[in-house]
Formats: structure tokens, sequence, C-alpha cells
């Protein structure tokens, strides 16, 4: 109750200053984080969470479905054909690049074992847009690079998950792996996000069944919660099920996708601040100072040098101006499913899980305060580049 009582009056506050926030560098976000932080047991103790917590594990899961799912309904395959050539780029490129130059620190700069610098690369190789919006919504900025971002931060929570689920399972140090098994629930998993969306759009398509415009938005959430239902009783992957059932219903469920649209992101946006409110609280004095100079480091060049350089390599005679590759270079902000993917080690059996988590948290805690600080400021660059006089081409007599 009191975890809930904190959680509603710091919503309440972001609601209030939620305008203020908007034309700021103030962030949602990192109220929430700090909110957390000084409520925990590390500063005031209000809010009193372990790792061993069923609700942490509880809450990680049905926060991660649910962004998942709504990343997915994003990116519909027309989606990705119509606009694939430069975030296929990004993630064909930047987001295996990004994972190998991370572990790479990991390894030789903090001294971690292969299996859990991989680990750490993968947890924090995805992006979020949610710490970009100012760029990411800012019809000032060109259209091709916030399509880049959009679409390469809805797609790659999805793809960098089975490396997180595989070298989680090595890290626990399991002789055999189970390989077979593990295959098992990602084949299961994606088959029911496909098939359950499919039947259920192919269902209201017959002309026995229709839904009421006043229940429609509701759809999509029936579907979201048939799938996890179906899935948590297999054993099927449930994230991976998310993101395949999302991407299905922007498939072939058009209507779907854009009746649950305003629904699903308040969905998610409850569920991201939830959890970074408990991830807050998780994070600790003590967890700062125990990562040492090495750990600071190690997250400066996981933002500074792992995605910057990765980004470079992957846009290689992209034809993309600078500016912008350097916007994409920059915002590689470390968020939400990167938070999730680091509870999710917190509370698993492996050896190295709280030094894991520790990396993890100073660096998402940095990319929190530095990305959220500076979408406006780079938005803003955007917008002066557009409004500055072209005086060299005018001197030149090229007119633009």
């Amino acid at each position: 109750m009191t975890l809930l009582t904190a959680f509603a009056c710091v919503l309440l506050a972001a609601v209030l200053l939620s305008g203020l926030a908007h034309r700021t560098v103030l962030s949602t976000a990192v109220l929430f984080l700090v909110a957390g932080f000084v409520l925990g047991d590390g500063v005031s103790g209000v809010v009193s969470l372990s790792p061993d917590d069923a609700l942490i594990n509880t809450l990680a899961e049905i926060a991660l479905f649910a962004v998942l799912f709504s990343d997915g309904m994003k990116v519909g395959w027309s989606d990705l054909r119509s606009a694939w050539r430069l975030p296929g780029r990004a993630l064909g490129w930047g987001l295996p690049l990004t994972l190998a130059i991370t572990a790479l620190v990991a390894h030789y700069l903090v001294g971690l074992g292969w299996v859990e610098s991989l680990l750490i690369g993968a947890i924090l190789s995805p992006t979020d847009p949610v710490f970009a919006a100012a760029l990411v919504g800012n019809e000032k900025v060109p259209p091709r690079l916030r399509s880049l971002l959009n679409v390469e931060s809805g797609v790659n929570d999805g793809l960098a998950l089975p490396f997180v689920i595989i070298f989680l399972r090595i890290a626990e140090g399991s002789a055999d792996l189970h390989l077979g098994e593990l295959a098992l629930e990602i084949v299961l998993g994606i088959a029911i996000g496909v098939v359950i969306p499919w039947l259920a759009i192919k269902l209201e398509h017959t002309r026995w069944f229709s839904a009421s415009v006043q229940y429609e938005p509701l759809n999509g959430l029936a579907i979201g919660l048939m799938v996890f239902a179906i899935a948590s009783a297999t054993h099927g992957n449930l994230f991976l099920a998310a993101f395949a059932a999302g991407v299905t219903v922007a498939t072939f469920g058009q209507r779907q996708r854009e009746t649950f649209h305003e629904l699903g992101e308040l969905l998610a946006e409850v569920f991201k601040l939830a959890a970074l409110l408990v991830f807050g609280a998780l994070i600790t004095p003590q967890m700062l100072g125990s990562v040492g100079a090495l750990g600071w480091i190690f997250a400066v060049l996981a933002l500074f040098v792992a995605r910057p350089l990765a980004i470079w390599v992957s846009f290689l005679r992209s034809g993309l101006p600078a500016r912008e590759q350097i916007a994409v270079a920059w915002f590689g902000p470390k968020g939400f499913a990167s938070v999730i993917y680091g509870v999710i080690v917190l509370t698993s059996p492996i050896a190295a899980a709280n030094e894991v988590f520790a990396l993890v948290a100073v660096t998402i805690v940095l990319s929190i305060v530095l990305h959220s600080s500076t979408d406006i400021v780079v938005a803003r660059w955007f917008d002066e580049e557009r409004e500055m006089p072209d005086w060299w081409g005018s001197r030149r007599g090229f007119s633009s």
C-alpha cells in the first residue's frame, strides 16, 4: 500500500508538471527515477523493496509485456518495408556493434567474464524514444530522422531480447543450457504472438461479429491479455509473444491498431513510470559508490563511445547528413527495456547479478539524466538550422 500511495503521489506531480516538462529540460522519467531513489531504502526508507520481492518480478513482466506489445504496434510489416533502408542499418549493424563494443569495455575495463559482459552489452543495446520525445515529436526535425529513431527504438527491444535470454541462461551456469527447451520457448512465444491476434482480427471481419465504437479500443487490450494468458499457461516466451502480437496487429488489423493506439500508449506509459519508480527504489548510494571509478568510466564509454562508434560504422556511405548522424549517434538512450532487463538480472540466480545490475544501473541513470535533458536542445539545434540565413550560399551566388 505504501508503494501504491507513493506512485499515486508522484504520478499526480508528474501530471501537474508535464506541461512544464514539455517546454524545458525537465523530464518525467527523471522525476520518477529520483523519487524512487529518495523514497527507497538507501535514503528515506519510505518504500522498502528487495530483489526477492515477488512484486518486482511481476511488475517487470507485466510492464515489459505492455511496452513490447505497444512497440510492436508501431512497426507493421508495411512500415518496415517503406522505411527500412536507414533503420535497417541502425538495427542490422548498429545494434550488434553496440552490443559487442559495450561487452569489450565491460570485459577489459571492469574485468567481468565474457558471458556477463555480453549480457550487459545485450541489456544496454536497445534504445528508448521516450527520453528523446522532444526530438522525435518535433516537426521541425527532419522526418527522415524522426522515422529512423522511431522504427529503430520500436524494433530493437524485441531484437535484443533473445540475446538477453540466451546470455542470462548461460550465466546461470546450466551445464547443457537446455537449448531445446529455450528454442521451444522462443518459437512458441512467437507463434502465440502471431496466431492469436490473427485469428481475433479475422473473427471480427466475419459477418457475425463487429465491435461497437465504445468497445473498439478494448479490442487490442483483449488480444494482449489473451496472448499474455496463453503464453504464461504454455510457457511460451512472454516478451517475444508480446512483440510478435503487436507487429501482427499492426500488419493485419489497421483499424484495431488505430483504435487501441491512445489507450495502449497510456497503459504502457503507466507501467513504464511504475517500473522507473521501483528501479529508482532499488538503487542505493552504496550501490552507486560500489561500482567505483571504473564503473562510472564504463557508463561514460557505453554512452559516448559504444553507440556513437557503432552508428558511425553503420552509416558509412549512407548519404545521411552529418548533423543527422550526430543526432542518431547521441540519441541512443538506455531506457525502459534496459531497466526491466536489469531488474530481471537482479532477481536471477547468477553469481554476478549485483555487479551486473550496478553497472547497468549507473549507465541507465546517466543516460536518463543526459538524454532526457538534451532532447529539447538538439531539437532547437535543427530548428536553428532551418531558420539560419544561407549567408555562405548567398555570397557565392547559390541561392537556397
